[in-house]
C-alpha cells in the first residue's frame, strides 16, 4: 500500500497492489450491488460496509483478498467453501484465481439480511 492512507474504498483500491485490483474492484462492485445504501468506510486500514451496524470488510495483501462477512456470514455456507481457503470470519481469495462471484454474492445477501433482522444495538 502506498504511504498515504486512503480514506475512500476506491481509493484503497487504487493503492492497493496491482496485481489485486481486477479482484478487488470486482468484489466491491459486488458488495455495493448487494448493499447499495450502506455507509462506505476506512476503518483500521480496511474498507468496510455499515448499515448501521457491521455488514462487510474486505482487505488485499500480498498474494490473496480477504472478503470478512463475519462468522455468521459464512457459516451457512461451509459445505460450498470447502474448495476455497477460510478461517473462522475470512474467505482468502488468491488473485491468480476466479472470483467466486456468485458464492460471494449470495454470502453478502444472506449478511445484509442476518444485520436487518437483528433488534440489539451492537456494531459487530
Amino acid at each position: 500500500m502506498a504511504s498515504r492512507r486512503p480514506t475512500t474504498i476506491a481509493g484503497y483500491i487504487r493503492a492497493a497492489p496491482r496485481e489485486s485490483q481486477p479482484h478487488l474492484r470486482r468484489l466491491y462492485a459486488i458488495l455495493k450491488s448487494v448493499a447499495p445504501g450502506a455507509m462506505e468506510a476506512i476503518k483500521w486500514g480496511t474498507p468496510f460496509f455499515v448499515e448501521p451496524r457491521f455488514l462487510f470488510a474486505f482487505s488485499a495483501h500480498k498474494v490473496h483478498l480477504n472478503f470478512a462477512p463475519m462468522a455468521a456470514g459464512l457459516e451457512p455456507f461451509r459445505k460450498e467453501l470447502q474448495p476455497h481457503q477460510t478461517t473462522r470470519n475470512f474467505l482468502q481469495i488468491p488473485y491468480d484465481q476466479p472470483l467466486p462471484e456468485d458464492l460471494v454474492r449470495r454470502i453478502a445477501e444472506r449478511r445484509l439480511r442476518q444485520v436487518r433482522q437483528r433488534k440489539d444495538d451492537a456494531f459487530w
